[in-house]
Parts: structure tokens; C-alpha cells; sequence
């Protein structure tokens, strides 16, 4: 599967600079309500946030979507952690806006420690999803490699303008392009697509249109 991606010229551009971890630490501690950090093997690059209406419906739409999934599997855990930072210390660091734990163990703060996810203590997640409004280029690149480096298994781009979900599976270290998630056992892409094409204004009736559809699909096990 090889989906051509139109990138749209106004998108924003990549800013990743130098910098070491000691300054990324500083950065990552001062940073401003709507800022988010990434860092990986010696360069940062900051999103300076506010992406709007868009970025919020879609982001939203996605935590129905794994919602209305997961009530099918109700002996399943899961955890979906949201624009939460996670760090492999002294070489990357991501905040994606959605973090995906299934089959439990997933991280838990206690009281006097940062509140961001150590991943030399804790698992990586099973999937991580960016929303791409005015990011494409950059998730679609730097993130990409930054998620490939990490070692997450799924990593979804969602394309809000060209209303495409364009999903990849870690295979012998590298991203392959898939047309099923294997985290979401069963899950065809294109039902994503099929639903993102069902959004106006509302991402409630493009949910439950999603919820429909699910009815006809079987039931599977993750392990499976």
C-alpha cells in the first residue's frame, strides 16, 4: 500500500535546530500553555500550538473512534494518554497527540516525580497518532523518524485536509505503509478514511456512523 500525499504549501515548516539534552530539559520544563517539545538525537523542535478548530474536532473525533472500538472488547484494557510527553532518556522525546496502551501495564505517576512518561521505566505504547492540520510535512518526516527511532510499533498520520489516515507498522526497523492496523486488531484504514469523509461539523455523527460500521466486522482478538 503506497497512498500518493499532497503536501499543502502553506504547511508549516520544519524548524528543528541543534541542541543538547540539558537544553531540552530546560525547554521542556518552561514550556508555555499550547507549547509542545520533541527531541531526538541532538536537535528540538518546538510547536508553538493554538491549531484550531480543525486540529481539535479531528483530534477529538479519534478519541470517539477509539472509544466506540474498544466498547467491543470490553475484557481488553487500554489507555489513551493525550499530548503527554514521553522521554527515552538523553535521546528522544515526543508528545503526540495520541498515546495508545493496550493490554494494561501502561505508566502511572506518583507524586514527586516529573509528569512526563520515562521510558526506561515504563513500555513504549502500542500506537501513537499525530493530527495533521498544519503539520503534514513534518509528521510525515521528523516525527516519523523520531517514532521509527523510539521503536513504536503503529504510527498513524491523520490528514485532516486531504481526509486520509495514512497508518504504518514497525517490520525488521523500518515503517511499512499498512491498509489494516495490527494494534487494532481487524481494523480496516479505510474505514478511518470512510469515516474522516463523513465529517462536517459534527465528530459525534461521524463516530457513530463509525460505531455502525463496526457491526459488521468480526470481533478479534489483539493477539490474533
Amino acid at each position: 500500500m503506497n497512498t500518493s500525499v499532497i503536501i499543502d504549501p502553506s504547511a508549516r515548516i520544519s524548524s528543528w535546530r541543534s541542541a543538547s539534552w540539558t537544553e531540552y530539559r530546560e525547554r521542556v520544563e518552561n514550556l508555555g500553555e499550547q507549547e509542545r517539545v520533541f527531541f531526538n538525537f541532538d536537535t528540538i523542535w518546538i510547536d508553538m500550538g493554538n491549531e484550531g478548530i480543525n486540529h481539535s474536532r479531528f483530534n477529538e473525533l479519534f478519541t470517539l473512534i477509539l472509544f466506540v472500538w474498544f466498547s467491543r472488547q470490553t475484557d481488553v484494557k487500554f489507555d489513551l494518554l493525550g499530548g503527554c510527553v514521553m522521554e527515552k532518556p538523553q535521546t528522544q522525546s515526543a508528545a503526540p497527540d495520541k498515546v495508545l496502551y493496550v493490554g494494561g501495564n501502561s505508566p502511572r505517576w506518583q507524586p514527586g516525580e516529573p509528569r512526563r512518561v520515562d521510558l526506561d521505566k515504563w513500555r513504549l505504547p502500542d500506537l501513537v497518532a499525530e493530527i495533521a492540520d498544519t503539520t503534514l510535512a513534518i509528521d510525515l518526516d521528523e516525527k516519523k523518524q523520531l517514532y521509527l527511532a523510539l521503536g513504536i510499533p503503529e504510527y498513524w498520520v491523520i490528514d485532516v485536509k486531504g481526509r486520509q489516515v495514512l497508518a504504518f507498522r514497525l517490520v525488521d526497523g523500518k515503517y511499512e505503509q499498512c491498509s489494516e492496523s495490527v494494534v487494532l486488531a481487524g481494523l480496516p484504514i479505510e474505514l478511518l478514511e470512510q469515516t474522516l469523509d463523513r465529517m462536517d461539523n459534527e465528530n459525534g455523527n461521524a463516530a457513530l456512523w463509525f460505531a455502525t460500521q463496526l457491526q459488521n466486522l468480526p470481533t478479534r482478538s489483539i493477539d490474533s
